[in-house]
């Protein structure tokens, strides 16, 4: 490879790596229908080894690293939730979270069960998706 081969291979490489950590104006973002965990989960341990509590702010995604925040907004009353990721879901297709009671209850979500919603990364773990 070429040097100015190798310096355009890794300005692309540096490029995607900020771009999918959910740096600068290129974070991560997602939409699609949200849930929220049955109360049989309650002291229940969750993929990354901490335990779910319906009164903490937690979710559960498919991707994103353990540890990352996330803003939850639910586009219907425009109301909006910051929620770690601490679990992999939801299992259920065309949903794209899983929120805690608590979590749910602040965006409107409880009383329909599944809503929409719109996901972005605030604070990125480091850690593939």
């Amino acid at each position: 490879m070429t040097s100015f081969a190798s310096f355009r291979y890794l300005l692309l490489l540096t490029g995607f790596l900020l771009a999918s950590c959910g740096s600068g104006r290129h974070a991560f973002t997602q939409a699609g229908q949200a849930s929220y965990y049955a109360d049989k989960f309650n002291g229940k341990k969750t993929a990354s080894g901490a335990t779910y509590r319906p009164g903490k702010r937690t979710a559960a995604h498919n991707t994103l690293p353990f540890g990352t925040i996330v803003r939850v907004t639910n586009p219907r009353n425009h109301r909006s939730v910051k929620v770690k990721i601490t679990d992999r879901g939801p299992h259920a297709k065309g949903r794209v979270i899983d929120l805690s009671r608590k979590a749910a209850r602040r965006i409107g979500l409880v009383q329909a069960g599944v809503a929409p919603v719109q996901l972005k990364v605030v604070r990125a773990m480091p850690g593939s998706r």
